[in-house]
């Protein structure tokens, strides 16, 4: 599942984050969404959060 729709993204779910100093190279940082920073419902690239290890990044992926 794509992080883009902000609908299903929820404060404790486990997702996989691409950090923006990491956008180049794609990787992605895994983590417990913390915060939702992105205010529309949608975003093309991601929805940003703040992890709860206080890591910012666009949703690539939800694990679980």
């Amino acid at each position: 599942m794509n992080g883009t729709k902000r609908n299903s993204i929820k404060p404790g779910l486990r997702v996989a984050i691409v950090l923006k100093k990491d956008q180049r190279s794609g990787k992605l940082t895994e983590g417990v969404v913390k915060d939702l920073l992105t205010k529309s419902p949608t975003h093309p690239h991601g929805i940003k959060v703040r992890l709860e290890s206080g890591a910012v990044g666009r949703v690539k992926e939800i694990l679980s």
